[in-house]
């Protein structure tokens, strides 16, 4: 079966003639734009061999480019219909695993690989990226589409607008580029936001090149931006454990605020907004030489970082 991917017309009538319908729940926009579709492939550079994960892959436009390089693909898509569909277009390719379900659930016990490419639903492309590089699932380079909010501030530096804890989580691990805008002509259905194509380089191999502190700090700090770090210090603080025991006051936190921002060399005035991932590592590792052990409940999930 030959499927024109640069025809939203085509993949329609191909929906229609299978009874299958886009479903607005799981973000579903086909990218027919075949400059488009070649340019992210080319800057992912994955070629034969290059092991491939590939989120939502929808009617496997994508999906084929990364075959004909050669290519071996891991597959993600949660529609049941158009998984189904893939397996009659690619029932003959050796090289294409497909993953059937939600990826927020079944990524974790998928061999990993050292490239992504993914054109990640708007309401879920932060939290699983910020996922990947929590539970250190890294790869070597990631091209995705997201939406245009999502794309700034990946590559927000220290003092930007857009800068947050999710670009300190971004570019704790990556060198981020961003590549493209993506028009909403360029897809089939036309989406109501405009996305752009970004480009992560992995940077930071070691595994344990940050200790498990980082990045519940740098979420918190962000939670409360408009305070100063020491202010922010102080509310991560409280009840958390040093040396065995916890902060039962907001005087002993702040106290151990100060002396975690003199070990750090950082102003007690300073905003989180301001400070690079160097910096938060630094806090991060003055925490634990004053004797920081962890929590007293549980710091939450990477869909916090914002």
């Amino acid at each position: 079966m030959t499927v024109n991917y640069n025809s939203g017309k085509d993949l329609k009538a191909l929906l229609d003639e299978r009874g299958l319908g886009m479903r607005k729940k799981y973000g579903q926009n086909f990218l027919i734009n075949g400059t488009v579709r070649n340019a992210l492939l080319d800057a992912l550079g994955a070629g034969t061999g290059d092991e491939v994960w590939e989120i939502g892959s929808g009617l496997g436009a994508m999906t084929r480019g990364l075959l004909d390089r050669g290519a071996r693909v891991t597959a993600f898509e949660i529609d049941p219909g158009f998984t189904g569909l893939l397996g009659e277009l690619f029932r003959d390719e050796d090289r294409l695993l497909l993953v059937e379900g939600d990826v927020r659930k079944t990524w974790r016990e998928t061999p990993p690989a050292p490239f992504l490419l993914g054109n990640l639903p708007y309401n879920i492309g932060a939290a699983l990226l910020a996922g990947f590089v929590e539970e250190k699932r890294l790869f070597r380079r990631v091209v995705v589409m997201v939406q245009k909010e999502t794309a700034l501030r990946m590559a927000a530096l220290p003092g930007g607008p857009d800068y947050s804890s999710f670009s300190v989580l971004c570019r704790s691990r990556y060198k981020v580029t961003p590549l493209m805008t993506i028009k909403g002509a360029s897809f089939y259905p036309v989406p109501n936001v405009e996305s752009r194509g970004v480009l992560m380089e992995l940077s930071v191999e070691d595994e344990n090149a940050y200790p498990g502190v980082f990045y519940p700090l740098v979420r918190r700090l962000f939670s409360v931006r408009r305070k100063t770090v020491k202010n922010g210090l102080q509310i991560f603080l409280f009840s958390r454990i040093i040396k065995g025991k916890p902060i039962r006051s907001m005087d002993e936190a702040g106290g151990t605020a100060r002396e975690i921002l003199r070990r750090a060399g950082i102003r007690e005035n300073e905003r989180a907004e301001n400070l690079d991932c160097a910096a938060f590592a630094s806090l991060a590792g003055a925490a634990l030489s004053l004797g920081f052990e962890g929590d007293t409940v549980s710091e939450g999930s990477s869909e916090k970082h914002r």
